[in-house]
C-alpha cells in the first residue's frame, strides 16, 4: 500500500478523476464545496471513515476519537454527516494534535471544521471540509459508527479507498480498482506531458489536439 500510495502523490488530481471516470464507469471526484480550508497541502492515503447522525443528546464523537488513534498511520480520516445542519464543527484543534500525533495525512469532512488559526499555526494539518463553523456537535450529532461506507460530497467513499486531495479537488480511487486507475493515471500524466510539449514547440493548439486528441 505505501509505494501504491507513494506513486499516486506523485499523479496529477485530474489524471486520476479522469481515470476514475473511465476505469470505473462513475464519477469518483467530490463536490466543490470540499475544499481546502487550512493550507493547500496536498492530501493521499487511504480512507478511515466515521458516521456522523444528527441528535439533541450531548455525547462526544467517540468514535472518531477512537478511530484517530486507531487508524493505521498515514491514514485520511473522512467524516460523513446524516440529518441536521452541514454547518457544524466535526474537526478542530485537538482532533488536529491527535492526528498529527498518530502520523496522518489529512482529514476529508462533509461537514464544517473550527479552530483554523490554531491548526495553521500549530500543525498545518491538511484538512478538506464542506464549510468552516465555530459550533460544537454537541446537542447536534454523535458518531455512530466507523469504518463503513460513507458518503461525503455526493461520493461514496469505503474503508481503505485511496483519497487524493489538492487545490484542484478531492477523487476517491475504490481500492480494487487502484492499481489499474494508477496505471491509466500516470499514462494520461505521460501523454499530456508530451502535447503540451507539441503545443509549445509548434506554437498551435490544433496541432496538439489532432496528434494526442486529449483535451
Amino acid at each position: 500500500m505505501t509505494d501504491l500510495i507513494k506513486a499516486f502523490n506523485e499523479v496529477a488530481i485530474a489524471s486520476i478523476a479522469d481515470a476514475v471516470d473511465k476505469v470505473c464507469g462513475k464519477r469518483g471526484y467530490m463536490s466543490s464545496v470540499i475544499k481546502p480550508r487550512i493550507n493547500d497541502k496536498r492530501i493521499c492515503g487511504p480512507a478511515a471513515t466515521v458516521l456522523e447522525s444528527a441528535t439533541e443528546e450531548f455525547v462526544p464523537p467517540q468514535h472518531a476519537l477512537d478511530l484517530i488513534d486507531e487508524a493505521p498511520r498515514g491514514s485520511v480520516i473522512v467524516i460523513s454527516i446524516e440529518g441536521g445542519q452541514p454547518d457544524v464543527a466535526v474537526w478542530g484543534g485537538l482532533m488536529t494534535a491527535g492526528a498529527v500525533a498518530n502520523g496522518h495525512a489529512g482529514a476529508v469532512l462533509d461537514g464544517a471544521v473550527r479552530d483554523l488559526t490554531e491548526i495553521r499555526r500549530d500543525y498545518g494539518f491538511p484538512v478538506y471540509a464542506r464549510d468552516v463553523s465555530p459550533g460544537t456537535t454537541l446537542g447536534r450529532y454523535r458518531t455512530v459508527a466507523s469504518q463503513v461506507p460513507v458518503r461525503v460530497g455526493d461520493v461514496v467513499v469505503n474503508p481503505g479507498d485511496i483519497i487524493v486531495g489538492d487545490v484542484d479537488g478531492v477523487v476517491v480511487v475504490p481500492r480494487e480498482k487502484a492499481e489499474q486507475v494508477l496505471a491509466m493515471a500516470q499514462d494520461i500524466d505521460r501523454r499530456e506531458l508530451e502535447q503540451a510539449k507539441l503545443i509549445i514547440a509548434e506554437k498551435s493548439l490544433r496541432k496538439g489536439l489532432a496528434k494526442y486528441g486529449r483535451i
